[in-house]
Parts: structure tokens; C-alpha cells; sequence
């Protein structure tokens, strides 16, 4: 059976903790017994005891784990490592695979994006934005619709942390935040726990980096000028446009 979700479903949508410690469960070899049953995957995985742990083929945070956390249906370590051996099937990870973007941080690149990297960055953009969803559903799926914004952000973050620092790549950041800020204005997405503000704080900081790096950057903080965002965050690019034009 091939499963509906991916790794980069995994990654981008598991919390680091949760993600590592289950990475650390599959490369040892603790996930055994592995059987396609009932729509999805069942398997012992051996923890401070061993777990009879099953997930279900189209979303792997649909399961079930005998474990403190899974008897409380949160999902657990032993959950995600299956998930991993049902996409993985035992072969192993690489570096980047195993790797969750953090906060956004600033590359050692500096080149310009060619044609079809550019293509590219703006495709994986727009493809991480799909999950930055509108909340219009019943309070049951609340917490759905949150998962689906922090899986966005992480996907973005990927995106982001490995653009070279420069005019070009700098215009496409505030063009993404002018996208997320429409979202949260008028898009309908619920931003109550602040997951989205709390990634466009980061872009704002990374974009005032890229400012200090390549002061050309600034140039791109124009588009800024005159606009109401959702909650002022253009005000420290503008005041670093405008210290600039003091200067002359």
C-alpha cells in the first residue's frame, strides 16, 4: 500500500520534538512487525516497552498507540516513527530529510536566482501558501485548521531560510508578506494562536538582515510605503527605507 502522505507531510507537519525522537526510533530499528491492515499500518514499536501502534494510510495522525500520550489521543513518537517506516520502508535518511527549519535565518548565498530557480522558489511558495487556510468550518476542526497554518509556515520557513540574501530574493519576501497579511485581512484565516504573525516577525527580521547585508535590499521596502497592515509590521522596514532617503 502506498501511503497518502509523503515525508515532507511528516516533517513540515509533526513538531520537532515529536519528528526527532521519532527519527531516532526508526534509524534503531524499534519500528518491527510492520503489516498494511484495516486501510493503513500496524506495527510493535519498541519504547520503554514495547507498542502495538497503528496509523491510517491517508493521514498518519489518525491512529492509534497503546503509549501514555497515544491512550490520550495525542499523537505520539511511536505513531510518526511508523509513519516514517510506511513512507521510508527502512531505507535511510539523509541529512536534509531529517532536517526542520527552525526560525527563518539568512543564507551564505548571495547569487541571483537563475530563471528556472526562481520558478521553482515561486512554485514552492504558492504550493506552502495552499495551507494557509481559511476557518470557516465547525469548532471541531478548529484544531485542524491550525495544524494546517503551522504546516504552511514551516514549509515557507524551508523556502525562505535558502534564498541568497539580495535584491531579487528580498522583493519576493515582501511580496510573500503582503500575500500573508491579505490572508489574515481579509482571506477568513484565523490567526488567534499567532502562528502566521509569528512567521512574518521573522520575515520582517530576516528582511532587516538582508538590509544590513545588501542595503540595495532596501530598495524593495518602497512597495511598503502608505500601506495598513494587519499589525504594523511594515513600520521598522519603512523607518529604514526613510532613514536611507534622510541621508540621501
Amino acid at each position: 500500500m502506498i501511503p497518502a502522505f509523503d515525508l515532507s507531510k511528516i516533517k513540515f507537519a509533526t513538531d520537532e520534538g515529536t519528528f526527532q525522537r521519532a527519527i531516532e526510533l526508526y534509524e534503531s530499528g524499534k519500528v518491527t512487525q510492520v503489516e498494511e491492515a484495516f486501510g493503513g499500518f500496524i506495527a510493535v514499536v519498541q519504547g520503554t516497552q514495547s507498542y502495538h501502534v497503528s496509523v491510517s494510510g491517508r493521514n498518519y495522525k489518525q491512529g492509534h498507540c497503546a503509549c501514555y500520550l497515544g491512550q490520550k489521543g495525542t499523537l505520539c513518537k511511536h505513531m510518526v516513527a511508523l509513519a516514517l517506516y510506511a513512507v521510508l520502508d527502512g531505507k535511510p535518511l539523509n541529512c536534509e530529510d531529517k532536517r526542520q527549519p527552525g526560525e527563518v535565518k539568512s543564507s551564505d548565498r548571495r547569487e541571483i536566482l537563475g530563471s528556472e530557480e526562481l520558478v521553482e522558489v515561486k512554485a514552492a511558495i504558492t504550493e506552502a501558501m495552499r495551507y494557509i487556510k481559511p476557518y470557516r468550518g465547525p469548532s471541531r476542526t478548529w484544531f485542524a485548521n491550525q495544524d494546517s497554518l503551522g504546516e504552511g509556515c514551516a514549509r515557507l520557513r524551508a523556502v525562505v531560510s535558502n534564498l541568497p540574501v539580495n535584491e531579487q530574493t528580498a522583493d519576493l519576501l515582501v511580496k510573500l508578506l503582503l500575500r500573508l497579511d491579505k490572508k489574515l485581512l481579509t482571506g477568513g484565516v484565523d490567526d488567534s494562536n499567532g502562528i502566521v504573525g509569528g512567521f512574518m516577525s521573522e520575515i520582517v527580521r530576516m528582511l532587516i538582515e538582508y538590509a544590513k547585508l545588501d542595503p540595495r535590499c532596501v530598495n524593495t521596502f518602497t512597495q511598503l510605503v502608505g500601506k495598513q497592515t494587519c499589525f504594523g509590521w511594515e513600520d521598522e522596514l519603512v523607518r529604514i527605507l526613510e532613514e536611507r532617503e534622510a541621508k540621501g
